[in-house]
């Protein structure tokens, strides 16, 4: 394997003749991704393919592969000397394919012109299936966020059903789930000394399959749990809500379980997670030489909307606590926050600046909630082997550091760079932390942030997720009571008129989550109503793999009280309760 030596002109080749040009007889590793390509630390792709090269190994990519035709696409790189990566892209294909009313969409964020129909439904069974029958004795390694959160038996919205293992369906080789640098990099140590890709069955943060009557890998730091099988959640719902409370638990840990589940003759085998990452390891994943642009190949084919809805914005965390019941955040970029270090952060703001076309402003200084910044446990001995959902439900965590200084402090260095005019923080406020009638912990320095905030941040609107006003209803999305969203609105107000500033408040909503009936969202539309709220950030709720309120949706019951739970599954009805959210418009018009 030859070392390359990048540069942050260069992409990595996604053609024979890139790969000629390099000097380069093979590839090592070659990626399949069902995402247009773009080198930017917030695509996937990009960056397990940044974390190979950085191993001294060399890697191409084949972006939105054709699936339909003779194939020339999965042989026009030829086979690695290691193996092919398979990633359907950033997003579950499924979500990106329908709407929550299984709707074909039109568009897809992540193919150049925002055009439909670049790629299959399910890529990463597609893209493998196709790889393993060319190519049948390279292996094939699975990641990203629709092998993750599809790793175990999980409901598949799209077709009704139960599904077993992803790893099982595509007949890939090993499965990555979550953040995949870590096992990524570990998997390519192993495998220059020399290790044989059969050897690597008990690497953290990977999916492997065993035959039935095959000894399952020793490893005797890790415990074992055996989960019900596959066959006998399909026939007893009861069974598979058990299975998805053994899961999230173990999901929620630091230290976890490894998990085996029988399906179809085979041991799907889920190693135990690394530990999260520290700052340092966290910061070097962002010094990788990415170029920050999509590859020149699509110069002429239209911009790439998701590239360009994040392309002058900064990740600066990542994880969440939140443990909404609708997200799959915690389980597949886990419960502990990992912080990047300002220095790191301020680093690549100076690279932002650099970039075509940046005039001077951020869109978002961000991750999966912009205020949880530098945010864990006081005692971390005491989070090591934690098994609580979230940390900020059904009340704050007396444990949780949730000082907002560093972030607020963070904000302030980055707009006094040289080239920034003004930071915009477009990622969604965690307003239960803000507020010491809910978080015990907080003290003055929320108020501050939340000044500097709306005072210096706000591009016109400030994004916020009540969710619901039920509280019933938020109980089962584990959400706080609305009325902190009222009070948040208020100190919003008064920041706005003290400052003169002309900014509002945009409120998400979800209709037919588990539990919410037609006349809980009229109850709802009358609240906002009279609140002279107009709602246009809204879901109706989309079934997602491995979630809780997906398990409560197919079983119609809450896996942990065993209580059922009213659910909205025809479309008409789910119709309905979406359309309570416009009332403004037929009293406009």
């Amino acid at each position: 394997m030859k070392n390359a030596s990048p540069d942050r002109n260069r992409w990595l080749p996604t053609t024979a003749k890139e790969m000629e040009s390099l000097g380069w007889d093979e590839a090592d590793v070659i990626i399949f991704s069902g995402d247009a390509y773009v080198d930017h630390p917030s695509f996937g792709a990009a960056v397990i393919g940044r974390i190979i090269e950085s191993e001294g190994s060399r890697v191409a990519i084949v972006p939105q592969p054709n699936w339909q035709d003779d194939l020339r696409d999965f042989r026009k790189l030829g086979r690695p000397g290691l193996f092919f990566g398979v990633t359907a892209g950033n997003m579950d294909s499924m979500v990106n394919h329908y709407t929550a009313a299984r709707r074909l969409r039109s568009n897809d964020a992540y193919t150049a012109g925002g055009k439909a129909g670049f790629r299959p439904d399910y890529p990463t069974i597609v893209y493998t299936r196709i790889l393993k029958n060319l190519f049948p004795d390279v292996p094939v390694i699975a990641g990203g966020i629709e092998a993750s959160m599809r790793r175990l038996t999980h409901y598949d919205y799209w077709q009704d059903k139960l599904l077993p293992s992803i790893l099982l369906e595509s007949g890939a080789d090993m499965l990555v789930y979550g953040m995949a640098e870590q096992p990524v990099r570990e998997i390519m140590r192993l495998l220059k000394k020399g290790v044989p890709f059969t050897s690597l069955s008990t690497i953290p943060q990977t999916v492997i399959r065993k035959a039935a009557d095959e000894p399952v890998p020793k490893h005797l730091g890790w415990k074992d749990i055996r989960l019900e099988s596959f066959e006998s959640c399909v026939k007893d719902k009861r069974v598979f809500a058990r299975n998805f409370t053994t899961f999230e638990k173990e999901s929620n840990r630091i230290k976890a379980a490894r998990l085996i589940e029988p399906a179809g003759g085979f041991n799907v085998i889920v190693n135990p997670p690394f530990e999260p990452m520290d700052e340092k390891e966290a910061d070097s994943n962002y010094e990788l030489p990415f170029t920050y642009l999509p590859h020149p190949r699509y110069d002429k084919r239209g911009i790439i909307p998701a590239y360009e809805m994040i392309r002058f914005s900064v990740n600066i965390h990542r994880g969440c606590f939140g443990g909404c019941s609708f997200c799959a955040i915690a389980a597949h970029q886990g419960k502990q926050i990992i912080s990047r270090s300002e220095e790191s952060i301020l680093r690549e703001v100076n690279r932002i600046t650099d970039l075509p076309g940046f005039k001077g402003y951020l869109t978002d200084l961000g991750g999966p909630s912009a205020n949880m910044y530098r945010m864990k446990g006081k005692d971390m001995s005491i989070c090591m082997n934690c098994t609580r959902h979230s940390c900020i439900w059904p009340a704050v965590c007396s444990n949780l550091g949730t000082s907002h200084k560093p972030l607020t402090e963070l904000y302030r260095k980055v707009d006094s760079l040289p080239g920034i005019k003004k930071s915009f923080i477009g990622s969604g406020v965690r307003y239960d932390l803000l507020f010491r009638e809910w978080n015990r912990n907080a003290g003055t320095d929320e108020m501050e942030y939340l000044e500097e905030l709306v005072t210096n941040h706000v591009s016109g609107r400030l994004k916020v997720a009540p969710e619901h006003t039920d509280e019933r209803i938020l109980a089962l999305m584990r959400k706080a009571p609305f009325r902190l969203f009222r009070k948040f609105r208020e100190q919003f107000r008064k920041i706005v008129a003290s400052k003169g500033l002309n900014y509002e408040l945009v409120p998400y909503f979800i209709s037919s989550h588990p539990g919410c009936t037609s006349n809980d969202m009229k109850l709802l539309a009358a609240e906002v109503k009279e609140m002279g709220i107009k709602p246009e950030q809204v879901q109706d709720f989309t079934p997602t793999p491995m979630t809780l309120s997906t398990v409560i949706y197919y079983t119609g019951f809450d896996p942990y009280s065993g209580k059922e739970v009213y659910v909205a599954r025809s479309p008409g009805e789910k119709k309905r309760q979406k359309e309570f959210f416009f009332w403004w418009r037929n009293v406009e018009k």
